[in-house]
């Protein structure tokens, strides 16, 4: 069995799944069912969680989930699909059961099959299980955090939006071929969103994420930190007069920018007729040539990195562009055998398999001198524009404001007006654009790239966005 954790499970954290049984009792189960080929992915976690509101509890919640999805080819090729929590043999039978039965309604169309890579060897990963510390000391430590946060400010008068949850997990794969896949896993993530109002003025919001392996691992101070200079920071406002603006995305919004428009690198997208790139797409100028963006799973600060997909296929670094050029898309099985290449890793689990990116890593193309620009984040850095800087902290709306297949953008966003090298808070305003002109109109990043949880990514320079404001 194929498993991809290099530290032992603590006593409080042992799987509850164990791959090489469920295998063994799927194989005993089929061959009663008269199902010879199938295959498996689970998930089962334990889950405790806090919320607080000023000094008290919100909410506490502990879990214990499973989630089952097994496929079953019948004798013309075709795959039937079954979801259950039951774990038990009567449950799996009936699973087995319906998944047979449906197969008869399969889709001629989209017709999947095992990965040939469900049995390649795993990368490792240095991922050590923490042992989850009790639901009271979640409690204690998030109400420390929330008096921590509200303290830094007088205009910071609640944290409306905050949570500490810990889980410890296992995925596995498995399939009549052989394969046996099993990743065991404990994360623990806290979030704190502030609310600060003065009077007479807007209220003004901004918060931080953290993530570990454990609950005991969360830098809880550099989250009360981040959060309280966010959310005071936005505090002197003013508004922002529509025009044509140099950019300077952050870290977090360039990362959400690109995972809005995700679609592009996507291949069961392309296939589908709603990506903006095309099969013959591979090869092409999308972005200036200082510009590099990879997808990379198994980046040792992806705290939660899969070592496999949903199909048992391995996960590993693919580039996606380099010097701006289009050279790889996500693949699963089906579309990577449609397109003549190995499957990527990108890959969940379905009737019609799902295909999607894990940790996105940004940057300047190496050997290039873009990763210095020279550019002072709070220096003029208009080009020739009058109007000032524009600092994009965060984005918003990104669901409504984007459409994917056409490429364009209109979304809400926080940040700061920077003139004459002060910067200050915008009151409201969007940015509005497309991705083709954002990824051809980088002037340059700045800065160390930053740690975030969908990525890695320096600050972006982009010029020419339209913002409207309300000045």
């Amino acid at each position: 069995m194929d498993t991809t954790t290099t530290a032992a499970a603590p006593s409080t954290g042992e799987a509850v799944l164990d791959a090489e049984v469920l295998r063994g009792r799927l194989e005993a189960l089929a061959a009663s069912e008269g199902v010879r080929r199938w295959d498996l992915g689970a998930s089962c976690s334990t889950d405790t969680s806090v919320q607080v509101d000023r000094g008290e509890a919100k909410q506490m919640k502990g879990a214990q989930r499973s989630a089952i999805t097994l496929r079953v080819w019948n004798e013309d090729g075709l795959v039937g699909i079954t979801s259950t929590s039951d774990l038990s043999d009567d449950g799996l039978a009936r699973a087995l059961a319906g998944a047979r039965d449906a197969s008869a309604y399969g889709n001629v169309d989209e017709v999947p099959d095992f990965s040939p890579l469900a049995t390649a060897p795993l990368p490792q990963l240095d991922q050590p299980l923490s042992a989850p510390l009790s639901i009271l000391t979640l409690l204690d430590t998030l109400k420390q955090a929330e008096r921590d946060l509200l303290g830094r400010h007088p205009a910071i008068g609640t944290v409306p939006y905050n949570g500490l949850a810990q889980r410890s997990s296992d995925r596995l794969y498995i399939n009549s071929n052989g394969a046996c896949r099993q990743q065991r896993l404990s994360t623990a993530s806290l979030y704190l969103y502030a609310r600060a109002e003065e009077a007479g003025r807007k209220p003004r919001s901004a918060g931080a994420v953290r993530l570990a392996y454990g609950a005991a691992g969360l830098d809880v101070a550099g989250c009360v930190q981040e959060a309280a200079e966010r959310t005071i920071s936005h505090l002197d406002y003013a508004p922002i007069v529509t025009g044509r603006y140099t950019c300077v995305f952050s870290p977090e919004a360039f990362l959400d920018l690109i995972g809005a428009f995700s679609s592009m690198f996507n291949a069961r997208a392309v296939l589908d007729g709603v990506s903006l790139s095309r099969r013959d797409s591979l090869g092409e100028q999308l972005a200036v040539p200082f510009l590099s963006l990879a997808d990379n799973g198994l980046h040792p600060a992806n705290v939660g990195a899969s070592a496999f997909d949903g199909e048992g296929t391995p996960t590993r670094r693919l580039s996606l562009l380099e010097g701006g050029v289009l050279r790889h898309f996500l693949h699963s099985e089906a579309t990577a055998r449609a397109f003549g290449v190995p499957p990527t890793g990108h890959a969940g689990m379905g009737a019609k398999v799902s295909v999607g990116p894990d940790w996105f890593e940004i940057g300047p193309t190496p050997g290039s001198d873009a990763g210095a620009t020279g550019l002072d984040r709070f220096g003029s850095g208009t080009r020739g524009e009058d109007r000032g800087l524009v600092v994009i902290d965060s984005l918003s709306a990104l669901h409504a404001g984007v459409k994917a297949s056409q490429g364009s953008f209109s979304l809400p966003f926080d940040g700061w007006l920077v003139e004459d090298g002060s910067p200050r808070s915008i009151e409201a305003a969007t940015v509005a654009g497309d991705i083709r002109t954002v990824l051809k109109g980088i002037v340059g990043f700045e800065g160390p790239a930053k740690v975030t949880p969908d990525g890695l990514c320096p600050h972006v320079w982009v010029e020419g966005l339209s913002i409207t404001g309300d000045a």
